[in-house]
C-alpha cells in the first residue's frame, strides 16, 4: 500500500536518487533551463523550489542547509547572489515545466523545467 508516500523512487535506490536530484538541481541552477524526462522534472520542481525558498530566507543557517543539498558552490552562490533577490516578492512557483513529446527511444515523455523570468 501507498499510504502516505510522498515521492517517486525514480526505479532507483535513495542515494542514487539524492545524487541525482542534487545534480539536476545545480545543472537547473546554473542553466536555467534543463531538459529531462517529465516525471524527473516533476520531483526536482519540488526540490529545487525548497531550496530558493530557503535562499530567499538568506540567513547563515540556510545558506548551510543549501549547501548540504546542492554540493556545488557554484550553483549555490548563483541561487543566493542572483535567483533570491529575483524571487524576494514571488511567494511561491519559482520553476515551469514545458511538455516537449516523446523521445524517440523508448516514447518517455520529455519536458523543459526552466525558471520563471
Amino acid at each position: 500500500m501507498r499510504h502516505q508516500v510522498r515521492s517517486r523512487t525514480l526505479g532507483r535506490y535513495s542515494a542514487h536518487r539524492n545524487a541525482m536530484l542534487m545534480n539536476m538541481a545545480a545543472s537547473l541552477i546554473i542553466h536555467e533551463s534543463i531538459e529531462t524526462t517529465l516525471i524527473r522534472a516533476k520531483e526536482l520542481r519540488s526540490y529545487v523550489e525548497k531550496l530558493v525558498t530557503r535562499a530567499k530566507g538568506g540567513s547563515l543557517h540556510d545558506r548551510r542547509i543549501v549547501i548540504s543539498r546542492l554540493r556545488n558552490k557554484e550553483a549555490t552562490l548563483k541561487l543566493f547572489n542572483e535567483l533570491a533577490p529575483r524571487y524576494a516578492n514571488r511567494p511561491g512557483g519559482y520553476t515551469r515545466i514545458v511538455k516537449l513529446g516523446y523521445r524517440k527511444g523508448d516514447a518517455a515523455p520529455k519536458a523543459i523545467v526552466e525558471f520563471v523570468k
